[in-house]
């Protein structure tokens, strides 16, 4: 059977018990190693791993990174998980689960700095690269093996192991024959795992799964599927495709095939943002809804900047809340034009918020676009039922172009001025 040494990256037509060159035991084999060639790569804890790298003293010790003792787990470190800690869990339980962990608040520019560095060595292995978020992308190296003069587990792991060197960061590989399998591998053997699924053994493998595993199946697509008696990839088969896809739609057809382990979709560079959003979790449940009004357009603020930066407009305004039970909350309504201002956002989000029935109180507010596609130049010129919104635009350019100039805080409009919330963003 085919190995590899994952230290010193020696190849083997029959795996030894450790490597017979460095010694060491991390010996990875599979009868179809040096054939695949899709695979996914996800940092272990990114953002743990970003502050530990950075600050040595906390080398052996729970680190959580998130906010207050209001906000969420943004993520935590294998120690921190190893007490219950797990990301999206309210901060008041984590700090009682682990009171000796040290919390440490978001650095997001800094993670984008480490995952920019990250990205440049994926794509220098292959220009097939397709991003999922900063610390985890598909990667296609077929055709890659004469390039690099090494099958692709090779040069896999030849890169997760200089990732780890060179930057710093720990990260995990799922190699498999689709992009499902790939995401699949890679978490089954964390952190500094790599996990391979074959096609001879991807029907055992998937066998009698939960439905959860399935890409995109979330509370509420497992909660349909479970209605209609689907708990298992097992049931989902014996359902057969027709059933599903005439209960479900498209979204049956699909999770019928990735029962099946069949995912055609390729691995696209281009696939880009999807979405950009900004939220802040409040210090106090808030329900006065000048209040949310005030808070929510600083959200729209910062995700218009977002959207300038990256020179995109979106199609869609989405405006989330989260209320006191920690239950999500999310409104979305199209836009006549594409847009990335943040008046545009703001009155979009705001008439969401004000249609809303319940009362509230909420401890969180999101505002953001969606449909996303390259910005065309063009800002509102104003109409019969919005004159004024020209005007608004010209405004909103002018601002940006004084804050590029003088800094961030060198303008402000009076809405903003009005922020006095505590976020834990």
């Amino acid at each position: 059977m085919p190995a590899l040494c994952r230290d010193c990256l020696a190849t083997f037509d029959t795996r030894p018990p450790r490597c017979p060159r460095c010694g060491r035991p991390r010996i990875l084999s599979h009868p179809e190693l040096f054939t695949l060639s899709i695979a996914h790569i996800d940092c272990d804890s990114f953002y743990a791993s970003v502050e530990k790298r950075d600050d040595p003293s906390l080398a052996g010790k729970p680190i959580i990174v998130g906010g207050g003792t209001r906000g969420v787990v943004t993520t935590c470190c294998y120690i921190a998980r190893i007490a219950g800690v797990r990301s999206a869990m309210p901060m008041f339980q984590a700090r009682k689960l682990c009171p000796e962990a040290v919390v440490i608040a978001p650095r997001k520019e800094r993670y984008a700095e480490v995952s920019a560095q990250i990205r440049a060595k994926f794509t220098a292995l292959t220009p097939l690269v397709e991003p999922l978020s900063l610390d985890e992308a598909f990667l296609d190296l077929t055709g890659t093996g004469r390039l690099h003069h090494a099958p692709p587990a090779v040069s896999l792991a030849r890169l997760v192991r200089d990732i780890e060197q060179e930057i710093g960061v720990t990260a995990s590989v799922g190699l498999a024959h689709n992009k499902f399998l790939a995401k699949i591998a890679s978490d089954l053997d964390k952190p500094r795992g790599f996990s391979v699924i074959g096609r001879a053994d991807t029907e055992a493998f998937l066998h009698d799964k939960p439905a959860s595993v399935l890409w995109g199946v979330g509370e509420a697509t497992r909660a349909a599927l479970a209605r209609a008696g689907l708990r298992t990839l097992a049931d989902i088969r014996r359902a057969g495709k027709g059933a599903l896809e005439s209960r479900f739609g498209a979204t049956g057809a699909r999770l019928y095939d990735l029962a099946h382990g069949i995912d055609h979709r390729a691995i696209t560079p281009d696939a880009g943002l999807k979405s950009i959003s900004h939220e802040t979790t409040f210090a106090r449940d808030i329900a006065d809804r000048e209040r949310l009004e005030d808070i929510l357009w600083s959200m729209c603020e910062k995700s218009a900047d977002r959207m300038k930066a990256h020179g995109l407009a979106g199609r869609t305004a989405v405006l989330k809340l989260r209320r006191a039970d920690f239950s999500a909350l999310s409104r979305q309504t199209r836009l006549d034009e594409p847009s990335q201002l943040a008046d545009t956002l703001f009155r979009a989000t705001r008439a969401l918020l004000a249609a809303l029935p319940e009362p509230g109180p909420f401890r969180l507010i999101g505002a953001g676009y969606s449909d996303l596609h390259p910005a065309l130049g063009q800002d509102p010129l104003g109409d019969l039922l919005d004159p004024q919104a020209g005007r608004r635009a010209g405004a909103e350019r002018a601002a940006d172009a004084i804050r590029a100039r003088f800094g961030t805080d060198a303008i402000r409009l009076g809405r903003g001025l009005a922020q006095e919330h505590t976020p834990e963003d």
